[in-house]
């Protein structure tokens, strides 16, 4: 059975190439750019991965994964926050993240980080 990765990001090109490499590399994937609706999504589709932009349009990535992080159903789903602001000091795990990914990312470190935490949980 393949792993199921929910995917946000408001930027529809990183968007479409997220699905695009994670559909090749044999996982299912759930891509949105909707972050009003993400718990819901992620509710109905039961990921085993979720993938957060950090700086969303109207939202926070790092506060949807808090969310996520108290959701009686999905609080054990691993979640990466993946941003270009990596470098201005913030500290994503206090958001309760399993991983960060700085924007832009090599493809081989990116599918290698999303491989350890489906293997870890």
């Amino acid at each position: 059975m393949l792993k199921r990765i929910l995917v946000l990001d408001d930027n529809m090109d990183i968007l479409e190439m997220v699905h695009e490499v994670l559909t090749y590399e044999k996982f299912e994937v759930n891509s949105t750019s909707d972050s009003k609706t993400i718990v819901k999504v992620a509710e109905e589709y039961q990921p085993d991965l979720i993938i957060l932009d950090y700086k969303l349009m109207n939202d926070n990535g790092g506060e949807i994964c808090r969310t996520f992080k108290s959701h009686k159903a999905l609080h054990k789903t691993p979640v990466i926050i993946f941003s270009a602001y990596t470098s201005n000091n913030i500290d994503f795990y206090t958001f309760g993240c399993d991983a960060v990914i700085a924007k832009p990312f090599d493809l081989n470190d990116f599918i290698s980080t999303i491989n350890n935490c489906l293997r870890v949980n």
